[in-house]
């Protein structure tokens, strides 16, 4: 089990990139959430097997179409026991 936070930067508000990427956690079966930032990325954290967050992120690289994504940073976090869902935040 594998938990990580990563910031999507460019353009990544306004193009479906949360739905997008709740979307596609959900078919890796992944728990965590995702929700657009005031300075325009957007952040998620995403739980699950590791495999399966190394696609997401690979993923998360280029997004839904309409994305531009210029970078990802990701960094590790603790496992969350219990933690079930992928949700959209604000």
């Amino acid at each position: 089990m594998r938990r990580v936070k990563a910031i999507v930067s460019g353009r990544v508000q306004g193009v479906s990139f949360r739905a997008a990427t709740a979307h596609e956690a959900r078919g890796l079966r992944l728990t965590g959430w995702v929700r657009n930032m005031p300075d325009g990325a957007v952040e998620l954290e995403a739980q699950g097997d590791p495999g399966a967050i190394v696609a997401l992120l690979a993923w998360c690289a280029h997004g839904p179409p309409a994305a531009r994504v210029t970078g990802v940073s990701i960094d590790e976090r603790d496992v969350i026991a219990g933690d079930r869902g992928f949700e959209l935040r604000g």
